[in-house]
């Protein structure tokens, strides 16, 4: 189980690592491989992440009322096949918003 979960963080850590849209929220050595928090360029995109998000079935993202930005909870139940999900939306959301993003 551990594996997996390890896996499941990374995959979804890399993608992040590498994206000039999102970015994590803890630094390396600190991270979660439960919790993976991450923000994009504005509240704005944030908002419209989330509400995009619920509507393709990828619920429970959005992150902390004081902290704001998203949090992706991956705990033990969940299939590695919905972090691919998430990050293939957050890969499509980031191509389909990057002009908006870099008007700001």
């Amino acid at each position: 189980m551990a594996e997996l979960n390890e896996a499941k963080a990374r995959t979804l850590y890399d993608y992040l690592d590498a994206s000039d849209f999102f970015r994590g929220t803890a630094e390396a050595d600190s991270r979660s491989r439960m919790n993976v928090c991450f923000r994009a360029p504005t509240k704005d995109l944030e908002e419209k992440f989330v509400k995009e998000a619920v509507k393709r079935g990828l619920d429970g993202l959005k992150g902390h009322r004081l902290v704001g930005g998203m949090r992706a909870s991956i705990y033990n139940a969940c299939p590695p096949a919905a972090v691919d999900t998430l990050v293939s939306f957050m890969k499509e959301f980031e191509r389909a918003n990057r002009a908006a993003a870099a008007r700001t």
